[in-house]
């Protein structure tokens, strides 16, 4: 589970969806698609068309998982911050009714706009 004391997920990097498929296709509903995928070093945080799930993997041999789905209809507003010429990294914030923020900082190359117009299109 995300704790939303602390939830800040640092310095993922874009990878490929089908990479985000193998890790919750049993978790996905009929019809739901993935449209972007980011991963840090063991967790994963994948964007589908109807939520974000955060893949959480647990202990010494990452045999525990833990899936947290946080569905758009939940999103109350957001925020998106693009990479600069210095500061390469960027940034989304999410805030969830009765939960709290979710800080996703994204570096490498990656269109932040994208996916602020897709979440865009599932919450407004």
């Amino acid at each position: 589970m995300i704790d939303f004391q602390n939830a800040s997920y640092l310095k993922l990097k874009p990878v490929d969806p089908q990479d985000g498929y193998k890790k919750v296709a049993p978790l996905l509903i009929d019809g739901e698609n993935i449209f972007a995928a980011l991963k840090s070093v063991r967790d994963m945080v994948i964007f589908t068309d109807k939520r974000i799930i955060a893949v959480n993997v647990q202990g010494m041999l990452g045999s525990k998982v833990d899936y947290t789905s946080l569905p758009y209809s939940k999103v109350q507003a957001f925020s998106v911050e693009t990479a600069g010429t210095f500061d390469l990294d960027c940034e989304l914030e999410l805030w969830f009714s009765s939960l709290g923020k979710v800080k996703f900082e994204i570096k490498g190359n990656f269109d932040i706009r994208t996916l602020s117009k897709l979440i865009g299109n599932y919450i407004l």
